[in-house]
């Protein structure tokens, strides 16, 4: 009896459904509780194309099929272990009887809101011993229970990160005693005009492989981890894409995240790579610049394939005359400005030559709308995703998915400029992402720090 005292009951909102139809699942030994207007909010969004009405009607074969495993009274509550694989021991209640209204006068009860916030209301009074908890991510809601003295909180399960600021960055500053404390037995060669470091130390168990490792000072340091999170660790000096003979399509980095940047888009090995950062730190300018030096200098790529996040995201790009890449062209002003200054930097054959190049360019570059990704597969294609954080974590794998043998990914995006309702920066896909695949040999992640676009932007973002 003492343990059924400590669990929790938990009243569900229509959006945590709609959100994550496996929410059902994840409240482990606690006690879940479905209103009647949840279900019928959840049958008034079931119908539609979009990502909501999918897991709507998701939520709703999930609950039939919960409910037709039930062998006792609905009113005893129905056991979750059998359905959930033992991912969930509670019990799940479903609102079985009228429940007279205790809102105050203000709260019309017309609105759906209130009607559950009255059932958690009625199970809060009527079991007074147990905590009874809202869970919604409205956040007006959860203001609203609050006034009315329950406990309501957000749905935290869908989140990768409480906090954004602990984001894998990608890169590591070197303390300045770093050579002194790893220096013993170190080990070092060359090969292929690169210089490797076998080290021993305290830092060595927490280091990535393919994570960035600098210092500065008298003698500088950028190397790449080759292998780490051990008791010794592999590290590898970096090509420095600053200087003019590295250039890479006429583009060279101009700070270290994008010398960093440019060594994984460069390297073949790594097949799934993510850039974050402001506006203005270069994600989409190096990207475009590495794509086309592999598609038609190094011949490593057939084709660039870029695709964009048109928020809405899912919805029809339209039915009028025009083809997909036509219809697509307003959403991609920021690929044409960065051709342009890729196109300038060519400045070897004049204006005829820098026309022929801009047919070429423009040949190999397929601009795709998301909407017809599904069941599709790139073989030998250089893949960019712009705007990623507006996918969610499912759309993400469905697009990464996507790639066949000898394909390349690049997901670009700042998760501070997030358009999609939903989604906060700590369970974007884009989080998501960089969060599950670090540590994977054939992933690199940076995150650019520095604006290099004019100074009158740099001062705009720092003073506006």
């Amino acid at each position: 009896m003492n343990a059924k005292r400590t669990t929790k009951l938990f009243v569900l909102d229509t959006n945590v459904l709609m959100h994550d139809p496996l929410s059902l699942f994840r409240f482990e030994e606690h006690d879940l509780d479905v209103p009647m207007m949840t279900l019928e909010e959840l049958d008034a969004n079931k119908k539609g194309m979009s990502e909501v009405a999918r897991n709507a009607r998701q939520t709703s074969r999930m609950l039939d099929e919960i409910v037709s495993c039930c062998e006792d009274s609905i009113k005893d509550g129905i056991e979750l272990a059998g359905p959930s694989h033992e991912l969930a021991t509670g019990r799940l209640f479903l609102q079985t009887e009228a429940i007279n209204s205790v809102l105050p006068a203000s709260l019309p009860t017309s609105r759906a809101d209130n009607q559950i916030i009255a059932v958690a209301l009625h199970l809060h009074q009527t079991q007074p011993k147990r905590p009874v908890i809202l869970v919604t991510k409205d956040i007006n809601m959860r203001i609203k229970a609050r006034a009315l003295g329950l406990d309501a909180q957000d749905y935290f399960n869908d989140k990768v990160l409480e906090d954004t600021d602990l984001l894998y960055t990608g890169s590591l500053e070197l303390p300045e005693d770093f050579w002194d404390t790893h220096g013993k037995g170190l080990e070092s060669w060359k090969k292929d005009g690169r210089t490797y470091y076998r080290i021993k130390g305290p830092l060595c168990p927490d280091l990535l492989v393919n994570e960035f490792v600098w210092q500065d000072g008298v003698q500088p340091l950028q190397a790449l981890v080759k292998v780490g999170a051990g008791k010794t660790a592999e590290i590898e000096t970096l090509i420095d894409y600053s200087h003019a003979k590295h250039a890479v399509w006429g583009i060279t980095a101009r700070n270290r995240e994008q010398n960093f940047a440019l060594n994984l888009l460069m390297d073949p090995d790594i097949d799934f790579v993510t850039l974050l950062g402001q506006a203005g730190t270069g994600k989409t300018l190096l990207t475009l610049a590495a794509a086309l030096a592999q598609v038609l200098d190094k011949k490593l790529y057939s084709e660039i394939i870029m695709t964009r996040v048109t928020v809405p995201v899912g919805e029809d790009i339209g039915f009028l005359p025009g083809t997909e890449e036509e219809k697509m062209t307003p959403w991609m002003g920021a690929l044409e400005d960065n051709l342009d200054v890729l196109n300038k930097s060519e400045d070897d054959g004049g204006d005829w030559g820098r026309a022929a190049t801009q047919d070429l360019v423009r040949s190999r570059i397929k601009v795709k709308s998301l909407n017809f990704m599904r069941g599709r597969t790139f073989l030998n294609k250089f893949l960019i995703i712009d705007e990623a954080q507006n996918l969610t974590p499912k759309q993400m794998k469905t697009l990464i998915t996507r790639a066949g043998p000898g394909t390349k990914v690049v997901c670009l995006g700042n998760i501070s400029q997030i358009d999609t309702p939903y989604l906060t920066e700590g369970s974007s896909g884009l989080t998501y992402v960089v969060d599950h695949f670090k540590g994977w040999p054939h992933n690199g992640h940076v995150t650019l720090q520095r604006g290099e676009r004019s100074r009158l932007a740099d001062y705009a973002a720092e003073v506006l």
